[in-house]
């Protein structure tokens, strides 16, 4: 079909010169995919070198603390995938001798892989016919052939799937399915595509009937909650504070963060500190309370904004057992608390 032609000779002379694209080691190709994941390539590729470097193989993955894998992750966010990647080297090493399932369907037994995921590694490591379907390849199909099925729909996941399955190169599976997701990403892109140099122009629906800013179509989601966070920002005398270790499955499970109050409301500074006078760290002991941050810090997360202020409370002595501030930078925490470390001066 001239349509798959015309994207894969586009390819050819546009793509990007990207490591994961050097190789067909399922270990290297799985790792890229799972951290472009809802991370653009400019923000991925260091962290997909850094985890090459400290992770050179699937048994050396598998080897590592969770909590080395979280710190090496953070600032990537959406932990659950480093978890699900670790959890998954773990199954191939213990389970699979180090060996990656070599289908499609046998990819889709892997935990945190996905119908996306699953198909990118079999088409590009093992030649499998099986079409990918991304943000990028939406995009390009929902524009071209002009649908307005929405793309986070049910329906309109199998109507894509079914249609780019169908556009495939069969005898360059791997080829093609990398060179629409290109296309999308560096083409016909969200927000002021060049059409005007876009190789298949002449046939897109989308431009012949002005609708390119209105595909695709999306269904709108539910409006993301707030929430009031408060971390205790705790230092004693003897140059310790406290982290805490988050449990459940929850956001940022099995990261560190400071003491959290959470409230319904933000509080000014009398009505925050009258609110933690009981707070089993604080109560009975003398402490001296600072506002870090007098506008709270907008952490915005798909599902919900993190309305957050610093509060640093100065004890003569913590009564819990602390951690020494000087190896506070150890610890794998979300990038909202990296960000204070980073700019506190402690």
């Amino acid at each position: 079909m001239q349509f798959s032609k015309s994207l894969t000779g586009w390819y050819s002379i546009n793509k990007r010169n990207l490591p994961w694209r050097q190789t067909k080691d399922p270990y290297a190709v799985w790792l890229s995919e799972i951290i472009l994941q809802q991370t653009q390539v400019k923000q991925g590729l260091p962290y997909y070198e850094a985890f090459l470097r400290e992770f050179p193989t699937v048994f050396k993955l598998a080897e590592a603390n969770e909590s080395k894998v979280l710190k090496l992750w953070q600032g990537l966010g959406y932990y659950s995938r480093a978890r699900n990647l670790h959890a998954t080297s773990k199954y191939i090493v213990n389970e699979l001798s180090g060996v990656f399932p070599n289908t499609y369907k046998g990819l889709l037994t892997l935990k945190g892989v996905g119908d996306y995921t699953a198909s990118a590694i079999a088409s590009i490591c093992y030649n499998e016919v099986t079409a990918v379907v991304d943000g990028n390849v939406y995009r390009v199909l929902s524009r071209y052939f002009g649908i307005d099925t929405p793309i986070n729909s049910s329906k309109g996941s199998k109507e894509f799937k079914a249609l780019a399955q169908e556009l495939i190169d069969k005898k360059e599976p791997a080829n093609f399915n990398q060179a629409i997701m290109e296309f999308g990403a560096i083409q016909c892109k969200p927000k002021n595509p060049d059409c005007s140099s876009c190789p298949i122009s002449n046939s897109c629906i989308a431009l012949n009937k002005d609708r390119i800013n209105e595909l695709p179509v999306k269904i709108k989601l539910a409006k993301a909650k707030k929430k009031y966070f408060n971390f205790l920002v705790f230092i004693s005398a003897d140059g310790k504070t406290i982290l805490e270790k988050r449990e459940g499955k929850g956001i940022w499970q099995n990261l560190y963060q400071f003491p959290l109050v959470e409230t319904k409301t933000d509080l000014d500074f009398e009505v925050f500190k009258g609110e933690i006078q009981k707070h089993k760290l604080i109560e009975n002991t003398p402490f001296e309370l600072t506002l870090y941050n007098e506008q709270s810090i907008v952490h915005k997360l798909s599902h919900q904004h993190l309305y957050t202020k610093f509060w640093i409370i100065n004890v003569e002595r913590l009564k819990v057992a602390g951690v020494s501030i000087n190896n506070i930078h150890g610890y794998a925490v979300p990038i909202l608390i990296g960000n204070f470390i980073e700019t506190f001066n402690f």
